[in-house]
């Protein structure tokens, strides 16, 4: 288990960084977190590291977006506003995660029951001086 003080976005999406580099696919990670603390940037920065060079945004209301890259797919969950779990069938969940791709679900609280389980649990918090985060390596 790593924890670490994070003051900025940048050291967010450093750390980010830092775990997309060691990362290969298939992957599952869930990120947990208040509204604001930071799991969407922690997102761009993972992105960023493998090479996206675009907008990177919350699915909050399409709940699902995909970064192909040439050796795998990131495909970004936001389950915020998830009313019903099973709107994840249609989103072709159990087709999501292959050999070549990597998940980043933020919210997975809200659909526990139907993901597959993650390989890295990943928790940012409020600080004082501004987030903390918790990361955890589950399974292989």
């Amino acid at each position: 288990m790593l924890t670490q003080n994070l003051n900025n976005s940048q050291e967010t999406e450093a750390c980010a960084a830092e775990l997309a580099r060691q990362l290969v696919p298939p992957c599952v990670i869930y990120l947990h977190g208040e509204l604001g603390a930071g799991k969407t940037t922690f997102v761009r920065g993972f992105l960023r590291a493998l090479g996206h060079t675009g907008n990177v945004k919350s699915p909050t209301y399409t709940l699902l977006e995909t970064y192909p890259f040439a050796s795998m797919n990131c495909h970004h969950l936001d389950l915020y506003r998830l009313t019903d779990p099973y709107e994840l069938e249609n989103l072709g969940l159990r087709d999501l995660l292959d050999e070549q791709s990597i998940l980043l679900i933020e919210w997975p609280e809200m659909a526990q029951d139907l993901l597959p389980k993650a390989n890295i649990d990943i928790a940012l918090h409020y600080t004082p001086s501004g987030r903390q985060i918790v990361i955890q390596r589950l399974g292989s």
